[in-house]
């Protein structure tokens, strides 16, 4: 959707001592809740699967995030099965991160921890945060209703926290003298209204308020299973035959996070840009090719971890490739293959870098400008460098490598001091074949000569006849001499 959410003490009730566990996990939670913070906890939670955990602690300090990344988590909790998973709360589980921990079979809070405040809101054109309309509302109330009662919680009170209209009431059962918690709503929606006895209102799903509770409050309520001061306090509840062990954040995890910044994501882009130029500079090198690959690739693999990336953006990015290949290597110039290619690739850079399609909120606009925003910068910025790397190809250390050389002078029998064009015994006029495709540099046969060139911009085909133009120190600067002017003179 889209929408953002606004960011051992033994239970009371005495609930049944859980069972002893001999394999336990923390997966430490923390932060704004988004598409990489789900793939972190997905790829966690894959690694203890592997491990063979029979206990999984997600210990969450969250104020909340993306709609669709918390019941996302809230479901993959929900559906764990090879695992017992427990939600610990040290301090606050709000909103995105409250719902998330609905899908652990345990939540476990800190007496004074804070858990609800799940309303879900989106931010106007003027900035301002505004509660989501009230289908939203109702869709959301509903999951989370779904997401209480799979874990045996009270939907009224999951529901509470995240629509403020839901004023709940602890209730008696006048037939069965049987004490529950219902909604307002959920009273006057029974076939028999008056079998229910208001008891008592809760004061925290006061109307116009998001439920919101402390650990104690919570467990009274049934929200939480138990309280616990700490780590050590879950050890002992838990009956841990073994160590606990903390999860840290892995390499992967660290390089997922650099790339995914926007400085860094630019600069991929530029490198890559700039080796493809040099590929194309200098045909046959390699070395530029593969340089833009790997700069494109460390791209999409972690945008792929990160949550907002899949193989449509990769498939997307491959076809842009290919019609810009057609377009240099078959279809010289520049028509419907170059322009569908380039199109394909933005496309795809932009998709790669979001989780949604068409923005259709405030947030999912600022994001979309983001990433335009780094994706033509980065363009500038080639841009610059192709104009500099044309210019100075042969004059740059490394890049000057990358240039193809003409023979050696003794070897030409020209003297090893003259510019590469008097070397070749060349002068502007003189007309050759070109023996390589001219992108915009390459090489081109002058009778038994061979000399590397570059065009005045445009693409040249092999075979075909060009004429010097210019020749500036060692850059030899030629044209195509179309069919009409043939009969010049030629080496």
């Amino acid at each position: 959707m889209g929408i953002c959410l606004p960011g051992a003490v033994a239970s009371p009730a005495a609930d049944d001592p859980p069972e002893r566990f001999s394999h336990g996990v923390l997966i430490r939670f923390e932060g704004p809740i988004t598409p990489m913070l789900q793939q972190y906890l997905f790829r966690k939670l894959d690694a203890a699967e592997r491990d063979r955990a029979d206990l999984v602690i997600v210990e969450i300090d969250s104020p909340g995030g993306f709609v669709d990344a918390s019941i996302a988590i809230a479901e993959r909790l929900r559906d764990t099965r090879w695992a017992h998973t427990v939600a610990y709360v040290p301090r606050e589980a709000i909103s995105g991160a409250a719902i998330a921990a609905l899908g652990c079979d345990e939540i476990v809070m800190a007496p004074d921890a804070r858990i609800g405040d799940a309303g879900p809101i989106y931010q106007g054109e003027d900035s301002q945060f505004r509660h989501a309309p009230e289908k939203i509302r109702d869709y959301l109330a509903q999951t989370v209703r779904d997401l209480a009662e799979a874990k045996g919680r009270p939907p009224a009170i999951a529901e509470a926290m995240v629509d403020r209209d839901a004023v709940v009431y602890r209730v008696k059962d006048r037939r069965t003298g049987r004490e529950t918690l219902l909604s307002e709503r959920e009273i006057q929606a029974d076939a028999d209204p008056d079998r229910w006895e208001k008891v008592k209102m809760v004061p925290e799903s006061e109307k116009g308020k998001f439920l919101t509770v402390n650990g104690k409050s919570a467990l009274a309520l049934g929200l939480a299973d138990a309280t616990a001061s700490g780590r050590d306090a879950l050890r002992v509840r838990y009956r841990l035959s073994g160590e606990l062990r903390i999860v840290e954040p892995s390499g992967v995890d660290t390089a997922v996070y650099l790339l995914n910044l926007p400085i860094v994501t630019g600069l991929l882009f530029v490198i890559g840009l700039v080796a493809l130029y040099v590929e194309f500079s200098a045909p046959g090198i390699g070395l530029g090719g593969l340089t833009a690959v790997l700069c494109f690739a460390l791209f999409f693999w972690s945008r792929f971890l990160g949550g907002t990336a899949d193989w449509l953006e990769v498939i997307l990015f491959l076809s842009g490739l290919l019609f810009l290949a057609v377009e240099l290597f078959v279809l010289p110039g520049f028509g419907v293959a170059g322009l569908t290619g380039l199109l394909l690739l933005l496309t795809s850079l932009i998709l790669a870098g979001q989780t949604f399609v068409i923005p259709r909120t405030e947030q999912q606009w600022s994001v979309l400008t983001d990433t335009l925003l780094v994706i033509f910068a980065s363009g500038g910025v080639f841009l610059v460098a192709a104009v500099v790397l044309t210019k100075y190809l042969g004059e740059i250390p490394v890049l000057g490598m990358l240039q193809l050389r003409p023979p050696d002078p003794s070897e030409t029998g020209r003297g090893a001091g003259a510019p590469m064009g008097q070397q070749a015994g060349l002068e502007p006029g003189d007309r050759g074949v070109a023996d390589s495709p001219l992108r915009p540099a390459g090489k081109v046969r002058f009778g038994q000569q061979f000399v590397d060139v570059v065009t005045e911009g445009l693409l040249v085909d092999k075979g075909a006849t060009v004429e010097v133009v210019k020749i500036s120190g060692n850059r030899v600067v030629v044209r195509e001499v179309l069919p009409k002017e043939e009969g010049g003179s030629a080496k």
